[in-house]
């Protein structure tokens, strides 16, 4: 087995899935125009997919009130200061002051989207999947 997709329930599925794919470089795979608004958007590698929808009989998560080390979504970036610049100007917020240089040569910074959901952005020394 493996996985599909990871789900999650928002308050603006429209929205969410349109800025992830202007600005993490996501794509729809496939898409429900009615109630819960249902979203399948799949990474540029076709190798990652999140659906996104806006399902009002379950709850939605406080997401800001998460903490960044109990839940993320971690992307791969080569240029973490020019990514979390990029994704700011976007509308994401910052959740740390900067760059993070970790023990063993890794990288990350985090912030969160538009909707509270942090996003790690990261930089391996040495890649873990291809």
């Amino acid at each position: 087995m493996r996985v599909e997709h990871i789900a999650f329930n928002v308050s603006d599925p429209n929205g969410m899935a349109r800025w992830y794919c202007e600005h993490l470089g996501f794509s729809i795979k496939r898409k429900v125009m009615e109630p819960p608004w249902a979203h399948f958007i799949v990474d540029e590698h076709g190798s990652f997919m999140i659906e996104i929808y806006g399902n009002k009989s379950q709850p939605v998560f406080d997401y800001p009130q998460i903490a960044p080390a109990t839940m993320h979504l971690a992307f791969v970036s080569m240029d973490l200061e020019a990514d979390r610049e990029r994704l700011l100007k976007a509308g994401a917020a910052a959740v740390t002051d900067g760059i993070e240089d970790l023990p063993g040569g890794d990288a990350m910074t985090f912030v969160r989207d538009p909707w509270g959901i942090t996003l790690q952005l990261v930089k391996r020394a040495t890649p873990m999947l291809d």
